[in-house]
């Protein structure tokens, strides 16, 4: 039997991660759009994304609200440590998400509104990239409450893994035009996507050396028996996933690249899972430590059984409506 606590931050992590593979693409489509050549392969960009970007954000949403609910301590003490990385993530979000509406609805100020999707994804992602690294790093919590400084979440490793999110999201970004899109932005995507594809598989190989230096726990974790032989499985479906990747840019293909480079998110993530566990907030507050009670918990999960499936339908349903090449004649409305 599962502890309540264990399925409660299994769901939590589901919600997270299908943000990351699923947000991800579409800002990593905004951090590449300075390098689209013409306004219509920009307008082509954003519309193999428009009906699905705002359903996206429905996780992070899910995530944030879950650990508020179900985790408050680890609400209260993750908050305050990443008050600055968080507040600049949503206020991008915003940005980006008013200039998707408001750069159709003008020709002045569409240069403006461009500029506006590109920071809002550029910094986002890179938001992302520092909160995490200050989370593998480590927060200081004494008597269940965060006993760091104002500005511990910034460091070297913070800011290797910002850069290393922000070129993983890009990498993303392009294999899926390369998937939804047909001539001249196809081959100019599938260009970019081996150097981003190399600099991301770069940057988590020195994100994966320096993450055990950050704390011993992390090392045990990893190279001793018997929790070895399940996290070396990682590393070799990561070099598969590669394979396939590089494969599929090499050989033409449209899907299997972008499906690898999920692959490469997910294994990421179980590699952060692997580290983590059961810890919720490293080094020291576990997952039931930080629970709220069963109670709560229990009450919690009828609704999430019964709005989780929902939430899934409707996304597979938007994913399938609009699957396929996009049509360059079609608009965004």
């Amino acid at each position: 039997m599962f502890d309540l606590a264990d399925i409660w931050a299994a769901i939590i992590a589901f919600a997270v991660l299908t943000y990351v593979i699923m947000d991800g693409f579409d800002l990593g489509i905004g951090i590449l759009f300075p390098f689209l050549k013409t306004e219509h392969e920009r307008d082509l960009a954003m519309n193999s994304v428009a009906p699905v970007w705002d359903g996206n954000e429905t996780w992070l949403v899910m995530g944030g609200g879950g650990l508020l609910a179900v985790f408050p301590l680890a609400y209260a003490i993750v908050l305050p440590a990443l008050y600055m990385p968080i507040t600049l993530m949503l206020l991008a979000l915003i940005f980006r998400g008013v200039a998707f509406e408001f750069r159709w609805r003008t020709k002045r100020w569409k240069p403006v509104w461009d500029v506006a999707f590109i920071g809002g994804s550029t910094t986002a992602a890179f938001c992302q990239g520092i909160a995490l690294g200050a989370l593998v790093q480590g927060i200081k919590v004494a008597d269940r409450a965060y006993a760091g400084g104002w500005w511990d979440w910034l460091s070297p490793f913070s800011i290797l893994t910002g850069f290393a999110v922000v070129i993983g999201y890009a990498l993303l970004g392009a294999t899926w035009l390369v998937m939804k899109t047909e001539g001249d932005i196809n081959a100019q995507m599938r260009k970019y996507a081996t150097p981003l594809a190399i600099g991301t598989l770069a940057l988590i190989g020195v994100v994966s050396l320096l993450t055990p230096l950050q704390n011993p726990v992390y090392f045990e974790r990893w190279f001793t028996w018997p929790q070895m032989g399940f996290s070396m499985i990682v590393p070799a479906l990561l070099l598969c996933a590669t394979y396939v990747l590089f494969k599929g840019l090499r050989s033409g293909k449209d899907v299997s690249p972008f499906l690898a480079s999920l692959s490469i998110f997910i294994l990421c993530f179980a590699g952060i899972g692997i580290s983590f566990y059961p810890n919720i907030i490293p080094p020291s507050l576990s997952i039931q430590e930080a629970a709220a009670p069963d109670s709560s918990l229990e009450f919690a999960l009828v609704g999430t059984v019964i709005l989780l499936p929902l939430i899934l339908g409707y996304t597979a349903y938007a994913y399938w409506v609009f699957r396929g090449k996009m049509d360059p004649d079609e608009g965004y409305h």
